[in-house]
């Protein structure tokens, strides 16, 4: 039959995974780092997807597809919330896999772990949500904008990016805030020198990529900028 359906282009996807969480009948999921209509029986054409989408990778069209199924919608839900999120077979997104990692253990002396370990971090608060805009430590600083599983994933986070900048933590995913308004203020207010983005391989750190490069481009200012990638496993995979 024809009828409506969504259409995703993977070119302008950053697999964000706002679409997953919008779509009540679970017929998006995140797959190689890129949003996916796992069926067609499952997207009732609505396009409760398309504003959370922050690429417009998202659109709605009309052509030949299987009928919505509410019946089928019903069971695929009825099984995402049986299992856990963290081991559920139909959940393709890395962020809610659980993995261990091999470390070697290491011995320190009280003595080590006070003189050997060094806080970079300059101001307080560096919660993203929490810092006023107006803060006078934002004049002239170097910013490291991150999200904040970052600074457990990756060992030496203070020394090698939080060294001699204005350090803002949040999370895209858990955070029911537009950090990209408040970012705007603080980037208008200010002469910011430079802006670093720590995120996680993870495709819900994506929104903060894009909530930096928002804005960037809603202050109308130039200031270069770059982002790097921590692995889940705590290595540098981007650059």
């Amino acid at each position: 039959m024809k009828r409506k359906i969504v259409k995703i282009d993977e070119e302008k996807c950053n697999g964000c995974g706002l679409c997953v969480n919008a779509c009540h009948e679970g017929a998006l999921q995140i797959i190689n780092g890129k949003a996916k209509l796992v069926s067609e029986t499952y997207c009732d054409g609505l396009g409760d997807c398309l504003p959370e989408c922050p690429t417009g990778a998202i659109t709605i069209e009309e052509r030949e597809a299987e009928p919505y199924d509410e019946e089928a919608v019903k069971k695929h839900m009825k099984m995402k919330n049986t299992y856990s999120l963290i081991d559920s077979p139909v959940c393709g997104c890395p962020d809610t896999q659980v993995k261990t990692f091999d470390r070697k253990s290491a011995v320190s002396t009280p003595e080590q772990l006070t003189t050997s370990i060094e806080s970079q971090l300059r101001q307080w608060p560096c919660q993203i949500k929490l810092v006023p805009v107006n803060a006078p430590y934002f004049d002239n600083a170097n910013l490291l904008i991150a999200a904040d599983c970052t600074a457990f994933a990756y060992a030496d986070i203070h020394q090698i990016f939080m060294r001699n900048k204005i350090t803002l933590i949040g999370c895209p995913k858990l955070d029911d805030i537009d950090y990209s308004e408040k970012l705007t203020e603080i980037i208008k207010r200010h002469e910011i020198r430079s802006i670093t983005v720590l995120r996680m391989e993870v495709p819900c750190c994506g929104g903060i990529v894009h909530a930096v490069k928002k804005a960037l481009i809603e202050s109308g200012k130039i200031i270069p900028w770059n982002v790097i990638t921590i692995s889940i496993d705590g290595t540098i995979i981007e650059e």
